[in-house]
Parts: C-alpha cells; structure tokens; sequence
C-alpha cells in the first residue's frame, strides 16, 4: 500500500513539474537595462576655516580677534549665527611654560565649520578676516535638501527608460510589451559625493591678498544615477 501511494506521489510531482515547465516554455519575455542620471546644484555645503594666530608688527593678532571678525562678517552676510560651529581647537599653555617659551613664539590654531546654500557670500566672509590669519579653507562636504526626491525621479527615469527599451526592440520585429513580470533595483542608488577636488579653495585668501578681483570658484553639480533591470512579458 504504501509503494503505491509512495508511486502516486511521485507521479503527480513529476506532472505538476512537467506543467510547471511547459507553462514556463509559454511565457514569452524580454528582459531589458534601463538607466537614468540627471544633475543637480547642491544647496547643503560644509566650508571648514582654519584661522592662526600670526606675528603683525610687533604684535601678535590673536585667535579672539581673527574670530570676532569672522563672526562678524558672517553675521553682515545675513547667515544665521548657528551656521558657524567650532570643530578643533589647536592650543597648549602647558607646552610654552614646560619649554619656557615666549607666548608671542606660540600660534593658536582654530577650525570651523560654515554651513551654507550656496558660495556667493564666501568671497565677502573670508574677505573680512585678515588675510594672514586664515591658514586654509576647504570644502567639507555638499548634498541637497531634496536628495530622496531626486533620488525617487530617477528611478521613476530609469524605470521608463526601460520600459521605452523593450517597446522599441519588440516594435521591430512588429511584437509589444505585456504586463511587467519582474522588477529588480541595481545598487547604483548612490550620488556623487563631491569632494574638494571639484571645488577646491584650500588656502583661500581675501581678494586683496591675492592681488585681484574675486577668484571664480568652479563648483560641480551632483550626479544622481539610477538602474533598474526588468523583465517585460510579450504579446
């Protein structure tokens, strides 16, 4: 009794496979790429300033002074106060009384972190700070305030770039798209994380310094890149 029943299972087993194949052999498909990338301007930028204590004359212009300027010039910009934060602190009385060093031979080291959303105010800012005070400038990092939105258009892009795919290949051989059989989401959900390279204004000083007028400041979009694979049943 139980070889035939062992005999019945492994016969419908067999059939529900054999139709399972055949029904797959029925299915007639296209499975297409479909990408998109669009560019947008970045409106979330962190500017770290490191300001130094320099030697004028016979005096020393300290840290306070180099940072009361820079809060003031942020200030006269129209940037809220918040925007500036302090990041690193370079300074140590213990090293000058342990060596017996003049405190004039010691320079105090500050960094900060500007938030801005976007550079026009930049040139006006590091203008008003003594010029031998600033010791370097450089771009943090940049995103935009609307990146998940982007990031949804240009998988709504690729997704119809795909779908454009499959229609236009069938269309020559006279066939069309049915319903969608399969949807997959390749790992290029990412953007340009734009670095100082694309926008570089390390050692940046004040237009007087530097002998001018304001530099131009060559700053690169972002590039929000998607891609979808996708499987199209045919009529």
């Amino acid at each position: 009794m139980k070889k035939v029943m062992l005999l019945a299972a492994g016969l419908f087993f067999a059939l529900s496979t054999f139709a399972q194949q055949a029904d797959n052999k029925q299915v007639k498909k296209i499975e297409v790429n479909g990408s998109a990338e669009i560019e947008i301007t970045p409106d979330e930028i962190n500017l770290d300033i490191s300001l130094k204590e320099y030697i004028k004359g016979k005096n020393k212009v300290d840290i306070t002074t180099l940072e009361k300027q820079l809060v003031k010039a942020i200030a006269d910009a129209g940037l809220p106060k918040e925007s500036l934060t302090i990041e690193n602190i370079s300074s140590s009385n213990y090293e000058i009384l342990r060596k017996k060093k003049d405190p004039n031979e010691f320079m105090a080291r500050k960094q900060y972190r500007l938030k801005l959303n976007k550079l026009d105010k930049i040139n006006d800012i590091l203008g008003a700070v003594d010029a031998e005070g600033i010791e370097s400038t450089r771009i943090a990092s940049f995103t935009s305030s609307k990146m998940e939105q982007y990031r949804q258009e240009v998988k709504i892009k690729a997704m119809k770039a795909a779908k454009a795919k499959a229609e236009y290949m069938l269309a020559a051989i006279g066939n069309s798209i049915d319903n969608i059989i399969e949807v997959q989401e390749i790992n290029t959900d990412n953007y340009t994380d734009v670095r100082p390279q694309f926008a570089n204004v390390a050692m940046y000083k004040s237009a007087d310094a530097m002998g001018g007028g304001a530099p131009e400041i060559d700053f690169k979009t972002i590039k929000i890149r998607a891609e979808v694979r996708t499987v199209f049943g045919i009529k």
